[in-house]
């Protein structure tokens, strides 16, 4: 496993990092058991946010009581304030609960614009003034949208960049890979199985090592998942041709228009959960389960059928779906393979 620089920060880390959202779903005990054993795998980059219920406090669990010493970790987290007010707050109650005296990375989250310093709002000028207190080290963001994530990388404003990179990207999101390179920014890759939608965990870490100045934060809930990461540690799936071949494979068939799950275009002004429903076809497909047929996932598709094609999510998702209309298709065949049609 090679180590990676993330850009201007000057962090090292082994190129395969925590992604600490899915630990919301667990005990605490079991959390502080992934954590620590992905710290002892050799893993040192650990990414959480604020609205990840209790995630925080896991990985406070986890690291604050001297299991590590506190420079041996990275710790990225995020805030999603609006307000200079909410950002203190968070601030705080994010030291609190990771139990630390500083936070290596601190990104705004799902950035909607390029904050910059002097504006009305004053959220830049409140990560700077952190940065001055030493609360944080570094000054980040997190984007869906690939205008605002160029934005964010050409500014110099900001040291990294979260951003959805998976082996589904395409050519002007690899040029993305290469913008930050080319400006010192690190890049912190989310989305690396594509919201479930890869199931090929060697392609998924063949296809970043490709890249210098990229650590990748999987979504880790289940020591099975977790030893599967930590066996490239030592063993760094490569881009050989038969790999090269499988991924050209899958992109052929994702091919066109599909729902990276992002939630962006989220409220519904009817209640349907856009990110889930709107990519049933695929998860039915590539990661089959009795439990999307569950009562509660049919009484969810169900919501399609009061789609009043407002039009309110179509400005806000950022790969420019036709929403609506993917949703019928997705109750279509959500419909057959509930009518045994289909094989799930």
């Amino acid at each position: 496993m090679k180590q990676i620089t993330l850009g201007k920060t000057g962090i090292s880390v082994p190129q395969n990092g925590f992604g600490a959202l899915p630990i919301q779903r667990i005990s605490q005990e079991d959390a502080v058991h992934l954590l620590r054993k992905a710290y002892d795998g050799g893993m040192r980059f650990f990414d959480t946010a604020r609205a990840y219920s209790n995630s925080e406090t896991k990985v406070g669990a986890a690291f604050g009581d001297g299991y590590v010493r506190r420079e041996d970790i990275v710790i990225a987290t995020k805030t999603a304030a609006k307000t200079p007010e909410d950002f203190w707050k968070d601030l705080d109650r994010s030291l609190t609960e990771l139990k630390t005296d500083y936070i290596d990375i601190y990104q705004f989250h799902m950035m909607g614009s390029c904050w910059k310093p002097g504006e009305e709002n004053g959220m830049y000028d409140c990560m700077r003034k952190a940065k001055e207190q030493g609360k944080i080290l570094h000054i980040s963001g997190t984007a869906h949208k690939l205008g605002v994530a160029k934005e964010i990388v050409e500014s110099g404003l900001y040291d990294t960049l979260q951003y959805p990179v998976s082996y589904l990207a395409d050519e002007k999101e690899i040029e993305l890979i290469r913008m930050c390179n080319a400006h010192n920014v690190g890049l912190i890759c989310m989305k690396g199985l594509a919201g479930g939608l890869i199931r090929n965990s060697k392609a998924a870490m063949a296809f970043i090592d490709q890249f210098d100045g990229a650590v990748p934060i999987w979504g880790i809930q289940r020591e099975s998942e977790l030893d599967e990461w930590l066996s490239y540690m030592e063993h760094t799936p490569v881009m050989d041709a038969e790999m090269t071949a499988f991924i050209d494979g899958e992109r052929a068939e994702l091919k066109g228009e599909f729902c990276r799950g992002c939630g962006y275009c989220a409220p519904c002004t009817v209640g349907i959960q856009i990110n889930q429903c709107n990519r049933m076809s695929l998860l039915l497909r590539r990661a089959p389960s009795q439990g999307w047929l569950s009562e509660y996932w049919q009484a969810e598709m169900a919501k399609i059928e009061d789609c009043v094609e407002c039009g309110a999510c179509l400005p806000k998702c950022p790969y420019g779906l036709n929403i609506p209309e993917l949703l019928k298709k997705n109750l279509e065949d959500y419909k057959e393979v509930l009518a045994g049609n289909r094989q799930v």
